[in-house]
This record gives structure tokens, C-alpha cells and sequence, in this order.
């Protein structure tokens, strides 16, 4: 086989990890007969309980296995989560938008699992509002037409390029789409001419795949405004990664469940507890046991020991396998591997709950907004990175404009965010974890009161006086409830050489020992780790097979 053909073999095993699970064919994968008896004892040990975990024990249980999830958390969902504070206000800890499935006209169908129908999505009307130092642009929803006819007409003179680099977006999706059909079975003499977009964008960044069709740095920036989305700059990103969901997000429409984030976690463990399987809550794993090089079971904080067939992490493999696992070559040279990547930016994030209705009050009609202090996304990333906040761009949601009864009548319920780096934080790492918080305190307060100026000079006027309630979550904070290596977001970067088929596999070293998850294939986002844990169960079944 040439050089050639083995890259073009590499590219569609990039495709294959990118297509929904939502095209999974329940009928070829494996059923349950029968199971384990004992009380401790599971087809499946699911550790955590983000959606990739919960989409995962959902498969096992849908198809008749007995899955079993640990989560450290009093609640499950992991960053799809909410909490309550005084006043009747309720947070959603991380969703902003997100694409879901019609039937019968309803947006209600999560990916994989069509029996679930108890969670309505709401579009936004106005897809993302980008505001830059000279251009305000609203984004229409499922109008690729009607973005390109914004875009071209503030940059006449790119407009061929526009044409062409949204071309170059679809393109890959409908390379990919054509594979998925194609069951995987290509001509490798064809594939150049049948595949070339994918074949283009596999080795490329996003700032290539950009700088291809663009040539004005503005025009770059606002086509990028949603890299915040994906946690790099276009000279880091793989272009897989923004081309495709993207493109996806353009031409299908943004979407929020009703009930926020709360409600599709929750539907996901009542349907694994409606079918034999089992969440269990304050439960944190501390130790993967395993035999002879293959794991066969968890034991938690307080010593219970839960023994299954295999081992799904939902949780990050940093620690994974740093901590949790007995000292092996295996494990060593997989350590090893992970040491040379780097974790995704982690948030820092401000949520407000007002005592009026200042949004109303003002006018503004859009759910969420993006405010850029300047074009260039490298310099935004490494302000990120370094915890620079002199003159912070933030992301801002209005989701009382998404549907009544959002907040308490008469009240705005506000989320106001910025990407930002661990390395700020670990000063004060040591003294968090053992409650000595009065300089982190400080510290959090400082950089919320510049996020809420900034807010209220850019769009809020009056915002800091309306305040009833504050919370404030930090990279530290995101590590506190969701155990996620230097409070992650999107688990490990999506670089050229971490994303796609070259991204960290479901399986590992250790047999039986499997991730599911933002860390893994596909990579961060709602859908993709709902995608990713259906993935992994198809994956483990294959092997008990």
C-alpha cells in the first residue's frame, strides 16, 4: 500500500469518528440475555455522569444490560446542570445552545435515543448576535443564504471568497454524509475525486482553511466568532472541528431545552433506571481494580466495590490514569502520551439574577451574544491563557427572550462568560482545597465586577444596580464539582494531532478499561459527547461479540 493511499485510509477513519451516534443501527448491535445477579456486580461501571456517561449507560440499558454510573456529584449531568439560589432563580451551569432532532414538527429527539420525548427544545430566534469595535451582526437561524448576504454585504469584495469558504464548510459535511451512507466501503483510487473536501481539510487548520478564501483580518474574526465555542484560535484548531459543527449549527438552527439543562440529564437516568440500570449519587471512584492487565471494577471513597464486564470513564483521563490505576507498563506509556497534550481552556463565568426586568426594559430581543473587543482571535486566546482581563471580550445570554417563565416574573436571569486558563488559579489551588478561600475570594470578586462593567457599559446600562443575585464560578469551581483536569472544558484540546481518528480512542491499554466523553472521540459539546458515548458502547459490545 503507497504513502498515499495509507493517509487517505487515515482521513476516512477521521470521517468514520465524526458521524452522529444517532446513525447507530440498534438491530446489529448486541441485547442481553440474562445478567449479573449479585448486588454489586453490572454489566457495565460507568464513571460520572456527564452526558457521555449518561449516554452511554442509556445504550447499555436500552439494548437489556445492567450499567451502573458513579458520580461524585449530588446530581447528574456533569456540566449539563443547574443549581437554584434565593429569589426563584435557577442556573444553568453550562448550556448555551445546542442541535437536536424534529419529529412531527417538535424539536425533541436527542441523538440515539428516539423513546425519549419528554424534552422540548425552543430555537433561537436570532442565531448568535456578534458584536465587534465597527460591525453588529445578527445571525439568522437555518439561513446560510441570508448569513452569506449579511457578511457580503459589510465585505463586498470577499464575497466570492465567503461563497467559497461556506462551500468548503458543506462540503466536508457532505464528504462526510456520503461515507457514512457509503457504510465506509471506498475506491481509494476514487477517493481524491470523490472525497476532496475531506481530503483537504484533514490536514489543515481552521486558520488555513480560512485564510484560503478570506484575506480582510476582520472579516477572518467575525466568521470566527464562534472559536470560543471550540476553546482555540484558528492557527490551533483542527478545521474539522469548527467546519463541520458550524456549518451544522448554520444551516439547522440553535436550540435550548425547555427546563434547561437539568431536563435532558435527567430524562437520560430515568430512562437508564426505567430499564434496569442504576445512577448512584456521592459515589466518587478513587481506584480502577484490575487483574492481569484488565479492569473488572471500582472502588469508591467509602470503600464499596463494584465489580462489571467493563470499565467506562466519563471522567478525565489525566487523572485516570495518574491516580486511579496500579503502576503498569501499559499505563505508563499511555501517561506518557497524554503528557504531551494540553487540557482545553477552562470559564470563568458570572450569574446574575436581577430584581426587574432589564432586558425588557432596554429592548434587547437576542439570547446570545458574543462582544469582541477587537478581530483577532490569537490575541484573545493568549489573553485567555494568560488571565488577562484588562479589557475581556465575554460571552452573554438573555434566555428570558428564549421563552416565558425563563425566570421569577418580572426578573432576568443573565450568564455572563469568558474562556480563561487554569494558571491564573493555581496560586491559589492549595489554599482552596483546604477552605483557606479569603484570597480567592478577593480575587473572584475582582474579576466579576470587570465582567459586570463590561456588560453594562458594551449593552446593560443600569446592570450592577439591578443585582439581587451573584454567583461566581472559576476554573477552580469547575474543578470542585466536575473533577475535570485543570477545570477543562472541552477536555483535551482539538489540535491537528488530538482531533479526529488521531484523537484519544475509546478504548485503552488496559482491556475493558474504556472513555467516554469530552476527552474523547468526537470531542467537547453536548452533541458531541452524547455522540461520544454511543460510540463507546458500540465499541464494547463489538468486543464482547
Amino acid at each position: 500500500m503507497s504513502e498515499n493511499q495509507w493517509n487517505r485510509r487515515q482521513v476516512l477513519q477521521s470521517a468514520l469518528a465524526l458521524i452522529p451516534g444517532a446513525g447507530l443501527d440498534w438491530n446489529s448491535l448486541p441485547t442481553a440475555h440474562g445478567g449479573p445477579s449479585g448486588a454489586n456486580q453490572f454489566d457495565a461501571l460507568v464513571i460520572g455522569a456527564g452526558l457521555g456517561g449518561l449516554s452511554c449507560a442509556a445504550a447499555f440499558a436500552r439494548q437489556g444490560f445492567k450499567p451502573l454510573i458513579l458520580e461524585k456529584h449530588d446530581k447528574p449531568g456533569g456540566y449539563a446542570t443547574t443549581f437554584k439560589r434565593p429569589g426563584g432563580f435557577v442556573f444553568d451551569v453550562s448550556l448555551h445552545s445546542t442541535t437536536v432532532g424534529e419529529r412531527g414538527g417538535v424539536r425533541n429527539l436527542i441523538p440515539g435515543f428516539p423513546e425519549i420525548a419528554d424534552v422540548e427544545f425552543v430555537p433561537h430566534r436570532t442565531l448568535y448576535r456578534a458584536i465587534f469595535p465597527d460591525y453588529d451582526i445578527r445571525v439568522p437561524p437555518r439561513d446560510l443564504p441570508g448569513y452569506i448576504k449579511t457578511l457580503a454585504g459589510l465585505f463586498p469584495a470577499e464575497e466570492a471568497g465567503i461563497r467559497a469558504l461556506l462551500d468548503d464548510m458543506q462540503g466536508v459535511a457532505d464528504d462526510i454524509n456520503r461515507f457514512s451512507i457509503a457504510g465506509g466501503k471506498v475506491d481509494m483510487a476514487r477517493f481524491p475525486a470523490e472525497y476532496p473536501h475531506l481530503l483537504r481539510a484533514s490536514s489543515s487548520t481552521w486558520g488555513a482553511m480560512l485564510g484560503a478564501r478570506i484575506k480582510d483580518a476582520r472579516l477572518k474574526g467575525i466568521v470566527s466568532a464562534l472559536w470560543g465555542y471550540y476553546g482555540l484560535p484558528p492557527s490551533k484548531l483542527a478545521s474539522f472541528y469548527y467546519a463541520l459543527p458550524t456549518i451544522g449549527y448554520l444551516t439547522e438552527g440553535g436550540y435550548y431545552p425547555k427546563g434547561k439543562s437539568q431536563k435532558i440529564s435527567d430524562a437520560l437516568t430515568a430512562f437508564i433506571t426505567a430499564r434496569g440500570g442504576k445512577v448512584l449519587l456521592n459515589a466518587e471512584v478513587v481506584k480502577i481494580l484490575t487483574r492481569d492487565g484488565t479492569a473488572y471494577g471500582v472502588r469508591t471513597a467509602d470503600g464499596q466495590e463494584f465489580t462489571g464486564r467493563a470499565v467506562i470513564a466519563n471522567s478525565n483521563p489525566y487523572d485516570l490514569f495518574h491516580s486511579m490505576l496500579d503502576d503498569d507498563a501499559r499505563s505508563k506509556a499511555y501517561q506518557a502520551r497524554m503528557d504531551r497534550w494540553s487540557a482545553s481552556l477552562s470559564c470563568f463565568q458570572v450569574f446574575l439574577g436581577l430584581k426587574k426586568d432589564l432586558v425588557g426594559a432596554l429592548g434587547i430581543p437576542d439570547t446570545e451574544i458574543f462582544w469582541s473587543t477587537g478581530y483577532d482571535p490569537e490575541a484573545g486566546y493568549q489573553a485567555a491563557l494568560s488571565g488577562d482581563l484588562n479589557n475581556p471580550s465575554l460571552g452573554i445570554t438573555l434566555y428570558d427572550n428564549l421563552y416565558p417563565g425563563y425566570s421569577p416574573k418580572g426578573k432576568n436571569t443573565i450568564n455572563l462568560l469568558t474562556l480563561q486558563g487554569y494558571d491564573h488559579w493555581k496560586p491559589y489551588e492549595a489554599d482552596y482545597r483546604q477552605g483557606r478561600k479569603e484570597a480567592y475570594r478577593a480575587e473572584k470578586e475582582r474579576i466579576a465586577n470587570l465582567l459586570i462593567q463590561q456588560a453594562e457599559k458594551a449593552l446593560l446600562p443600569g446592570l450592577a444596580k439591578a443585582i439581587e443575585v451573584k454567583e461566581i464560578g472559576t476554573p477552580l469551581t469547575n474543578v470542585r464539582y466536575t473533577a475535570n483536569y485543570r477545570g477543562a472544558i472541552y477536555g483535551w484540546d482539538q489540535t491537528l494531532d488530538n482531533s479526529g481518528m488521531r484523537r484519544a480512542g475509546f478504548a485503552t491499554p488496559i482491556r475493558d478499561l474504556y472513555l467516554a466523553g469530552a476527552w474523547t472521540r468526537p470531542g467537547g459539546g453536548y452533541s458531541a459527547v452524547l455522540n461520544s458515548g454511543l460510540q463507546c458502547f458500540a465499541e464494547v459490545t463489538r468486543n464482547w461479540a
